[in-house]
């Protein structure tokens, strides 16, 4: 096994290690939060969390506020288990050097 094992392909893009570390620190963020504090794009944010919803690392729940679709984001335990292996990893990978 090499020192890349735990490195995960999941969030090997910067908008989705955003959307894991914003939701690490908060309950649940939804899609405007998320879009503003990433400055992405609907549709670039839109596919993040999708991958991250395909994987099973966040959970989506639709709902609305007064007449407006609100769509809000959570890690899931397994999401967290893996950023936490993914972040160790970096960290290993990092201290090596």
């Amino acid at each position: 096994m090499g020192i890349l094992t735990n490195i995960n392909k999941a969030f090997d893009h910067r908008i989705r290690l955003g959307i894991m570390s914003i939701l690490m620190v908060n309950e649940y963020a939804d899609f405007n939060m998320l879009k503003d504090l990433l400055g992405a794009t609907d549709g670039n944010l839109a596919s993040h969390t999708k991958a991250l919803e395909n994987v099973a690392y966040i959970k989506v729940e639709k709902q609305f506020i007064g007449r407006k679709p609100n769509t809000r984001y959570s890690t899931t335990t397994l999401g967290e288990l893996e950023f936490k292996k993914h972040i160790e990893a970096l960290e290993k990978l990092i201290n090596k050097h």
